[in-house]
């Protein structure tokens, strides 16, 4: 009897748990010797997965119950990746939907639902965190049973199987007086409830590409799920392409996942996920077929770019101290590498420049490609993030966003006020416990730059989630950056007599024996306007001693930016220098009197 072969997405709103169950479907589903050491957070083996404590890449592995092998699929839960979650739900037999205990359904829960609803699958809701305090199992699944409705489920759809887990203890229960110790209960309502969506696996061959992965030594390999028929290596098969052409070519590589690994095979049944090697420019939506029998599948839709930035060689009488991959040709080969396996990025070559345009689903899709690039010993500089508009005949479409906000009612008046400054329309209000949930509709513009705002006004205790809604009309203008900043007029090392007068103008980013130039970005000022300062004056000395002369400086501790707060800080005159080692702020113009000529 062949074995029954399942693919499960997993799919959750950020920080809900989605990595640390996957971590306990692997250990109690048998992908792990005895004597193996397993941490924690297996599947996010990238360092930035790690140290942002978020998924950014979905990722394969399996684990067999019985007779049946399960395939996973770890999904990110951050909106700006969700172009990743989109194409996984085109393969999986059904998705587990996980929602915490406490905060139930957020933004991006009713993203990722609506799409497994709308694709027929049958989800199996996980309300994980019932250990929390301030968990309340029935009303999360009211509020689940309200957002299926919402979304049109079907009535097999809103009769969905619930299942009660603390994931961080490998616990799974049916009900909430239930004694259990394990997934068991999970595992057997899957093994019961869930059906394979493969077809007959004697029919001629269809195998749909979701993901792409970068070999040095094979080149790029395409993910795919076989709905239909075998895959052999060795054997000539056809791709059906995005843009409707044929390609032939022959399978030099092939693997299956067996835990976390990949293990090569010579073949592979229908419903398997195998990864696929010999075919150069195969991208994601595309079909494998029989080079007698060509039938493609449905392609899949990638979602659009959203937010674009512009990636500068760097200009400043600094470059090339701290970086080793510094020069047009590197950065243009690095982005090139990039749209290998990142198939929500777009780059465009900036005519006459050195330049080249990014585009991506957010900030943060953004953010992390710098970051993995400093990370490989990249120097570069970066402008500030810009919506992507749309024209409708005589209409000016812009990005809207559904943002949520939960913070303490104290704050909650602040908000408010600076949400509507930004444009953004307030859709829904309820208040609990101390704490008030306020939903918004508001232009992707008016979000750049207001998270590390929104931080400090409400003390750190506030969650701010938001996701890509529509296309709509322009909201009209939204107010720019009050205050201006202060600016280094000579190239040196700051000291620290100087910083002691200037802390009094604004909120310095550097400290003493720092290395500036002139055109950097010191600080804040705390007025409007920018300032020209020089950072570099040190104390006249004399031979004179008395008392009350020799003041101890009392310095403020900088203000320091992280690679995201100073994208969002930056205005349009200005760039983020990056670098392995340091990230600073300067002006597009370095020079005063060019700045002048500009304005």
């Amino acid at each position: 009897m062949a074995e029954k072969i399942i693919t499960l997405g997993v799919i959750a709103h950020v920080d809900h748990g989605k990595t640390t169950l996957v971590d306990a479907l692997l250990k109690q589903g048998g992908a792990f010797a005895d004597h193996e050491n397993v941490g924690e957070l297996v599947m996010d083996s990238n360092a930035q997965e790690r140290e942002r404590g978020i998924t950014i890449l979905s990722k394969n592995c399996s684990i067999r119950h019985g007779n049946m092998k399960i395939n996973i699929v770890d999904t990110p839960g951050h909106a700006d990746f969700s172009s990743e979650v989109e194409r996984v739900l085109k393969v999986c037999d059904t998705v587990l939907l996980l929602v915490d205990a406490q905060e139930g359904p957020m933004p991006q829960t009713r993203f990722v639902t609506q799409k497994a609803l709308r694709l027929g699958l049958k989800p199996i809701v996980i309300i994980n965190k019932i250990d929390k305090p301030g968990a309340n199992i029935a009303k999360v699944h009211d509020q689940i049973f309200d957002l299926f409705a919402e979304l049109g489920a079907t009535d097999e759809q809103l009769d969905f199987p619930m299942v009660l887990t603390i994931a961080k203890q490998g616990i799974a229960k049916l009900q909430e007086n239930d004694v259990s110790e394990n997934l068991n209960p999970l595992f057997d309502l899957i093994s019961t409830k869930i059906e394979s969506r493969v077809d007959s696996p004697d029919g001629g061959l269809q195998a749909l590409v979701y993901s792409l992965e970068y070999d040095n030594h094979i080149g790029r390999i395409g993910i795919a799920r076989v709905i239909r028929g075998k895959l052999k290596k060795g054997e000539e098969i056809a791709i059906a392409k995005r843009d409707g052409s044929i390609e032939k070519g022959r399978i030099t590589k092939m693997f299956i996942y067996q835990g976390v690994r990949k293990v090569e095979t010579a073949e592979a049944a229908a419903g398997e996920i195998v990864g696929i090697a010999g075919f150069s420019d195969i991208t994601i939506g595309e079909t494998f077929c029989e080079v007698a029998k060509l039938e493609a599948l449905p392609v899949i839709e990638i979602g659009e770019p959203t937010v674009a930035m512009t990636f500068h060689v760097n200009t400043s009488p600094l470059a090339g101290k701290e970086g080793k991959l510094v020069t047009t040709r590197q950065i243009r080969e690095r982005l090139m590498r990039e749209l290998e396996t990142n198939v929500g990025l777009r780059v465009e070559v900036i005519p006459n420049s050195d330049s080249y345009k990014v585009s991506g689903r957010g900030e943060l899709h953004l953010a992390v490609l710098i970051e993995n690039m400093r990370r490989e010993g990249f120097e570069l500089a970066v402008g500030r993030p810009e919506v992507i508009l749309k024209q409708e005949g005589e209409v000016k479409l812009e990005p809207i966003e559904t943002a949520v906000v939960n913070v303490p009612d104290d704050f909650a008046g602040g908000v408010i006020e600076k949400m509507g400054k930004r444009r953004g329309e307030m859709r829904d209000m309820k208040s609990e416990e101390g704490y008030t949930r306020i939903e918004f509709e508001i232009p992707t513009r008016g979000l750049i730059g207001y998270a590390s705002e929104f931080i400090r006004d409400t003390r750190g205790e506030g969650t701010l989630d938001h996701i890509f809604l529509k296309y709509d009309a322009w909201r009209g203008e939204i107010p720019a950056r009050t205050n201006g900043v202060l600016i280094s007029q000579a190239n040196g090392i700051s000291m620290g007599y100087a910083l002691a007068n200037l802390q009094e103008r604004g909120t310095l980013f550097i400290g003493p024996q720092t290395e500036v130039y002139e055109g950097m970005i010191i600080g804040e000022a705390s007025r409007p306007g920018d300032i020209i300062v020089n950072p570099l004056k040190g104390k006249k000395l004399t031979n004179v001693r008395a008392s009350g002369t020799d003041e101890a400086l009392n310095l403020t501790p900088p203000r320091k930016l992280t690679l995201e707060s100073a994208i969002e800080y930056v205005a349009d005159d200005e760039l983020v220098e990056v670098t392995p080692s340091k990230i600073r702020l300067r002006k597009k113009l370095l020079v005063e009197h060019e700045r002048r000529h500009a304005r």
